[in-house]
């Protein structure tokens, strides 16, 4: 039998399976070049040619720069959700094994994943000096928002929490309470300890649980 014979045949890709290589490499280029150069110093031509592809092949894909950093932002949300879900499959919502992995994961990213959070603080002075990318921003992440409250939600849930404590804003608080530590502890790690991201979530549920009411607001029972 000759080598051609030995040689698996290639199966020629379909026209969505083409497009969603090119996404990809032209996606995996991007955070190469964002983390080397920042969002403002990388140029579509070098994330383009770093890909492999021509500036029309990126513009066809993503519309230019902005577009393909908010899908990177996008999937590094969608990411850690689907981190914290694992937790707590593998760890009863509101124990201290399911805190203290969640704290970890947060200390990764603080600790580990160095070029990602400065990235996403460049980007979000640029959005608000340009305020036409704000709900382009805003829409770009809703799913990573989404799939955070439907985590939230299923886990109220299944705590018997009260039935109008909104799994909506209960996300944002946890999201804002993720990034802010994140970046307090780039600053100033002793001050966020591995433990305190997962105790504070454990605070804020056990309030939720508690059904307190918040200063100032009525209390309608």
């Amino acid at each position: 039998m000759s080598a051609e014979q030995n040689e698996p045949v290639r199966q020629r890709l379909t026209r969505a399976e083409a497009k969603a290589r090119t996404r990809r490499l032209l996606l995996d280029a991007a955070a190469r070049v964002f983390a080397r150069k920042g969002f403002a110093g990388a140029s579509v031509e070098e994330i383009a040619e770093s890909a492999g592809f021509s500036i029309g092949a990126l513009y066809s894909n993503f519309g230019g720069k902005e577009a393909l950093f908010l899908e990177l932002m996008a999937e590094r949300g969608l990411g850690r959700v689907a981190e914290a879900a694992q937790t707590l499959d593998r760890h009863e919502a509101g124990t201290g094994e399911a805190a203290a992995e969640l704290g970890r994961l947060l200390v990764h990213v603080a600790d580990k994943d160095t070029d990602f959070a400065p990235l996403q603080a460049e980007f979000w002075l640029y959005a608000v000096r340009n305020p036409h990318v704000l709900d382009t921003m805003a829409a770009a992440l809703r799913e990573p928002r989404q799939a955070l409250e439907g985590l939230i939600d299923t886990w109220l849930t299944e705590q018997g929490t009260p039935g109008d404590v909104p799994a909506e804003s209960v996300a944002t608080v946890v999201a804002a309470l993720f990034q802010g530590l994140v970046r307090l502890r780039r600053v100033d790690p002793d001050s966020v300890p591995e433990e305190l991201f997962g105790q504070a979530l454990v605070w804020l549920f056990a309030g939720i649980r508690s059904g307190a009411t918040p200063p100032g607001s009525t209390d309608h029972s």
